[in-house]
């Protein structure tokens, strides 16, 4: 804590001081992005029980979702053009307090309206600018040791989907109803980024005044249509795109739609609530630990070759696709309950090394002063698009039921697929 302190009066850091604080910082934000996850991960674990209790359809589930992800995507590119331009502290600080508080008034909602607000809207909107700004700074602290922290950063994801699933199981049956289970999440997001008010701060700036007045110059110079170009006529950074798009559109319509695929094809004589619990805990578990394994290695592995081969990413990207793609169609074939937790255990090693790769490689190809509203616009296209699973796959379950959700992992195999082809022509012609 005297860590931050001196980091407050002095505004920079420097030898020893500057090594502690880049991981210290590392730590904070990975706290940050596990709630960020968890909160994400909630609806979905707990659908079976709100779609009980609120009387909503399939389609509207997939609504909910789909409009979380429209949300992120509209708000998103405007949230990385600002961390690149104001204090990325106060972005990040107050987005966790914002989705924090919006969770809690998700203990409260009567029907489709309030959890289409609370949960899509507004907490869309308060996720949004996190990540721009989040990656950015990780990024300006670390230089030779990127890839290992924005892993350890990314790992936060995965423990939080992980660890969402138990705590949620075990809150289900300790405070009785979703609603509670709502509240103390997000309650316990408000006190850390009450914490990140004091403990957080903004990248090293040299402390002379003409270089603050250059940096100063050069932010303000800085155009929306800057950046939209070092994106937008970027071929490596499009076709890099195409396979988050498809991360997203599985990750997606697995977050919110694989508890109650699995409750509905192997729990059906269960009462509403065992069926939940029964699965809450077991199909994110699993999925999550591997992907958690596979992103710990994954980051270690690429700093270390992507000096002798510049394009390693890229390619442990593609590989990654073309690997998963399988495990998707088994995901949804599986005979047995066991059958489908060794698929998703097996489609999260393949998704946490592309997941550890996502933004490096981008910044690969992404000049420093764009890097922020670059995340933001690659966020916008993923969730656009990939948002588009969550209401297709309740349109599939209303209509065919189970057999639906089968159809559906097929797509997202194919997707997988056409996305791993695109990056390959990368790969080969424009990195």
């Amino acid at each position: 804590m005297q860590l931050s302190a001196h980091a407050g009066r002095c505004g920079r850091l420097t030898g020893v001081a500057q090594m502690k604080y880049k991981w210290f910082l590392v730590a904070m934000l990975s706290c940050a992005f596990f709630f960020h996850q968890a909160d994400r991960a909630l609806f979905g674990l707990l659908t079976i029980p709100i779609q009980d209790d609120l009387k909503l359809t399939d389609v509207q589930i997939g609504w909910i979702n789909t409009t979380l992800s429209w949300t992120l995507a509209a708000m998103t590119v405007v949230a990385g053009f600002l961390g690149d331009r104001f204090s990325r502290k106060w972005i990040i600080t107050c987005s966790l307090i914002a989705w924090s508080l919006m969770t809690v008034c998700m203990g409260f909602i009567g029907g489709f309206i309030g959890a289409l607000f609370f949960r899509s809207i507004a907490t869309g909107v308060g996720e949004s600018f996190y990540a721009p700004s989040a990656y950015a700074l990780i990024a300006v602290h670390h230089k030779e040791t990127r890839s290992v922290a924005l892993s350890i950063h990314q790992a936060a994801l995965y423990i939080g989907l992980m660890i969402s699933g138990v705590i949620v199981a075990w809150a289900l049956g300790f405070l009785g109803s979703w609603r509670h289970v709502f509240v103390a999440f997000g309650a316990a997001g408000v006190v850390l980024g009450i914490f990140f008010i004091w403990a957080l701060k903004d990248e090293k700036r040299d402390a002379s005044a003409a270089a603050k007045a250059a940096a100063a110059n050069s932010v303000k110079k800085r155009k929306l249509s800057d950046s939209l170009k070092a994106y937008f006529c970027n071929p490596s950074a499009l076709c890099a795109t195409a396979g988050f798009v498809a991360i997203v559109f599985v990750n997606n319509a697995y977050l919110f739609w694989a508890p109650k695929f699995a409750a509905n094809k192997f729990f059906t004589e269960m009462p509403v609530g065992d069926a939940a619990k029964a699965v809450a805990s077991d199909v994110m578990l699993w999925h999550h630990l591997f992907a958690f394994g596979a992103i710990m290695l994954g980051g270690v592995v690429t700093d270390r070759l992507v000096g002798k081969m510049p394009r390693v990413r890229l390619g442990i990207q593609i590989l990654a696709l073309l690997f998963g793609a399988p495990m998707l169609l088994w995901i949804g074939l599986a005979p047995s309950f066991a059958g489908m937790l060794v698929a998703a255990g097996a489609y999260g090693v393949f998704r946490g090394f592309f997941e550890v790769n996502t933004h490096a490689s981008l910044f690969d190809v992404i000049p420093p002063d764009h890097r922020s509203a670059a995340v933001g616009m690659l966020n916008m296209i993923a969730f656009f698009f990939g948002g588009l699973s969550g209401v297709a796959m309740g349109a599939l379950s209303e209509k065919y039921g189970v057999r639906g959700f089968e159809i559906g992992f097929g797509v997202m195999a194919a997707s997988y697929v056409i996305a791993a082809l695109m990056m390959a022509f990368s790969f080969f012609f424009t990195f």
